[in-house]
């Protein structure tokens, strides 16, 4: 992983202290629930008319894909929204599309010449990615992603939000 350091902690992702942090948004970027609404609240209007000006040039943000924006009021420079996919069982591309998540995250950050990032668990909500099978993905995709390219990204913490993924991603990170 080229010297990244990635770590799992538990707590609130609004409150990093990290160059940005990842939404887990939807597809109309117009804010939320669960980690979604928490960025916006937290983060302010600044956040708001961001996502708006991206929908007027592109129409939402489709699942799998990114795009970033201010951080506005939070601590973190920047907010990269990406849109997870809602869980049918495995067996339309949710793999794929949760992986990509992390990729373009990466990618966006890298991008920037961002330093740090803070990933939510992805899907993991309303949208009822298994949490386990989530996990799995989300530390498959960062690590890959490391290990393939140069980036500047020296620090990528996964902040979980309750104890049953933050006991799962401290399981996987550390085999």
């Amino acid at each position: 992983m080229k010297g990244t350091a990635i770590e799992v902690v538990k707590g609130d992702i609004t409150i990093q202290k990290v160059d940005a942090v990842v939404n887990a948004a939807n597809s109309s970027l117009l804010g939320g629930g669960g980690v979604d609404g928490a960025i916006h609240r937290a983060g302010g209007p600044a956040i708001l008319a961001a996502c708006k000006e991206i929908r007027a040039r592109q129409g939402g943000c489709p699942a799998g894909e990114a795009v970033i924006t201010t951080g506005g009021n939070l601590p973190a420079k920047y907010v990269i929204h990406t849109v997870g996919p809602v869980w049918h069982g495995g067996r339309e591309g949710e793999p794929e599309l949760l992986a990509s998540c992390y990729r373009n995250s990466l990618r966006i950050a890298s991008e920037q010449q961002l330093q740090s990032i803070a990933f939510p668990n992805i899907s993991t909500g309303v949208y009822g990615y298994p949490k386990q099978k989530a996990a799995e993905v989300a530390l498959q995709a960062v690590n890959s992603y490391l290990q393939e390219r140069e980036t500047s990204i020296k620090q990528v913490v996964f902040v979980c939000f309750d104890e049953e993924n933050y006991r799962l991603y401290r399981t996987i990170l550390h085999k």
